[in-house]
């Protein structure tokens, strides 16, 4: 029994000490600073889903993590990856994405040859 407690005392001590070290995070701090909303699409968040909730790096680096925040917004999860696959458009695709084939079809490509003949009838 005493060793039960012992494995217990240890496995809540490290989940503190687990939870401080989050805390200490820059998302932790990014909560703390910034009102839980999405800085693009405005939607609110509370506790219950708040995971959806993600912080984003405006230049990119996520070593860049200045403790006024200056370098954060949070954003949804869908607009956070949006904001992301925007700067992979930019960056271009690589080379082993497949892309979709061109279409060779062209609706309107005898519609001069069609009114031409409506206009000499």
């Amino acid at each position: 029994m005493a060793q039960t407690n012992e494995r217990l005392d240890r496995v809540v001590l490290e989940a503190r000490r687990n939870a401080e070290k989050r805390e200490e995070g820059y998302r932790a701090q990014a909560l703390k600073l910034f009102p839980w909303v999405c800085g693009r699409c405005a939607r609110t968040f509370t506790h219950s889903n708040l995971q959806l909730l993600e912080v984003h790096h405006k230049n990119n680096n996520h070593h860049d993590n200045p403790p006024d925040g200056s370098n954060w917004e949070l954003l949804c999860t869908y607009c956070h990856e949006n904001e992301h696959a925007k700067l992979k458009d930019m960056e271009g695709r690589t080379v082993t994405e497949k892309s979709a084939p061109t279409s060779t079809f062209s609706p309107f490509a005898d519609l001069k040859a069609l009114l031409d003949s409506k206009k000499s009838s």
